[in-house]
């Protein structure tokens, strides 16, 4: 079988856009550059008008939400990520409030419109299959209701197993693209993320399955397990923090129900090490984010262990991880999926982990939300809560009860004011709580 592929080039490419059409971009590493800068170009001859641009978070620049294309490209975002964020906060750009595994929905529900799918992609091997590398999340549905798929072939893009395989016959432009994918890079954690690090760790059990987020607490969790045994990974993404645990053998996924032995995500940020690791590996099945973060797949193993983050924790549990009040800063991202999933898990252990206090000394925990704020995972949703001072386990304890083990867990120069805004909540009963 011929898989000889006609390359044209990224400006003859994006000819297919037209006004009024919706664009899906590959995210994190994959964002396909050298087509967003061909369309951007396209935005500059005055051809074009009022073109949707969606994708999850994205690495590198995003000039498309620049205020010189207003009324040319709209960016709806399913996740306000640090390159839109500023023009989401001025209305340049917007976002779309959605559950992470439900992205993907949007396009298969018919809900969204997918015109043109612009993506990043491994060379084509002797099977005639294309690899998604780092990012499958809602792209694979993007690709699958689109009406074209351009694909930047990147030798640079890893060679991913799972659902990131797909046929070239899937594809309608070809364009090659050299360009090493960006890596993202995080800061070692500080001395308070170590301690948050050292409390989260100290809540996972061996055999458990893990998921976690991005930033400094997650790999300070991870630097705390080399002694834990048969840990296994089912996450919407990982990065360089688990890659030694793989190397000692600490994750092998042997105690996990569904998918034993493997590593499961749906996209990566990471070094040039991470993506080397996932390049041609069984043990990592990248999937369709309808998979990893489908609440129902997630229960399935045992002792699913998510450790997720938060902007500000009121006194009865509500979390909110997407704005600072009416400032929109991120997204809802996977939360949820996670948070419910690992509480369904047998022996699960849903966490939410933040510093006290703001590099500023505010205190994240708060008698009440900062009006505007918005509530992503419910005091219903809440189990585990974890600070430098400590670990409070809220499932099942009244709004008095939380309040108390909140505040036992906050920065000591905050909680005699947080205690003060319980009583006068709460009334006299509260005191006399242990």
């Amino acid at each position: 079988m011929n898989h000889n592929i006609q390359f044209v080039s990224a400006d003859e490419a994006v000819k297919v856009v037209k006004s009024g059409d919706h664009v899906h971009l590959s995210s994190v590493a994959s964002a396909p550059q050298i087509l967003i800068d061909a369309l951007c170009r396209r935005g500059d001859s005055g051809e074009l008008k009022d073109v949707r641009i969606h994708h999850l978070h994205t690495e590198g620049t995003a000039p498309y939400v620049n205020k010189e294309y207003e009324g040319i490209f709209f960016h709806e975002a399913f996740f306000v990520g640090g390159n839109v964020r500023k023009s989401v906060q001025a209305g340049y750009a917007d976002y779309i409030p959605i559950f992470l595994s439900e992205t993907q929905k949007l396009y298969r529900s018919g809900v969204l419109p997918c015109n043109v799918a612009m993506v990043q992609v491994s060379p084509v091997d002797k099977h005639g299959y294309v690899s998604l590398g780092t990012s499958v999340d809602a792209t694979l549905a993007a690709i699958e209701c689109a009406d074209y798929v351009i694909a930047v072939v990147n030798k640079y893009v890893p060679r991913a197993f799972g659902d990131a395989m797909i046929p070239v016959s899937m594809i309608d432009f070809f364009v090659e693209d050299d360009k090493p994918l960006t890596p993202a890079h995080f800061s070692d954690p500080t001395e308070i993320e170590a301690k948050i690090g050292m409390n989260c760790a100290s809540l996972i059990e061996d055999g458990a399955t893990l998921q976690m987020g991005i930033g400094a607490i997650p790999n300070a969790v991870l630097s705390q397990l080399s002694g834990h045994k048969n840990l296994g990974i089912h996450t919407e993404m990982f990065a360089d923090g688990v890659l030694p645990l793989v190397k000692s053998g600490v994750i092998n996924g042997a105690a996990k129900a569904i998918d034993r032995g493997k590593i499961v995500s749906t996209f990566l940020m990471g070094s040039q090490e991470v993506y080397d690791f996932i390049d041609d590996n069984p043990m990592v099945a990248m999937m369709d984010v309808a998979y990893t973060n489908d609440p129902y797949i997630i229960a399935k193993n045992p002792k699913v262990t998510a450790i997720n983050s938060a902007l500000q924790v009121d006194i009865t549990g509500q979390v909110c991880a997407d704005s600072l009040g009416t400032t929109f800063y991120s997204g809802v991202g996977g939360q949820i999926d996670f948070i419910y999933g690992a509480s369904m898990s047998q022996g699960g252990k849903a966490i939410i982990a933040m510093p006290s206090v703001t590099n500023k000394g505010v205190s994240k925990i708060a008698p009440i939300l900062t009006p505007g704020a918005g509530v992503v995972t419910t005091r219903n949703h809440i189990h585990w809560f974890v600070t430098e001072y400590g670990a409070v386990d809220l499932y099942g304890k009244s709004l008095q009860e939380r309040a108390k083990l909140i505040i036992s867990v906050a920065h000591p120069n905050h909680r005699e004011s947080l205690d003060k805004a319980a009583f006068e909540r709460f009334g006299s009963h509260y005191h006399f709580l242990m």
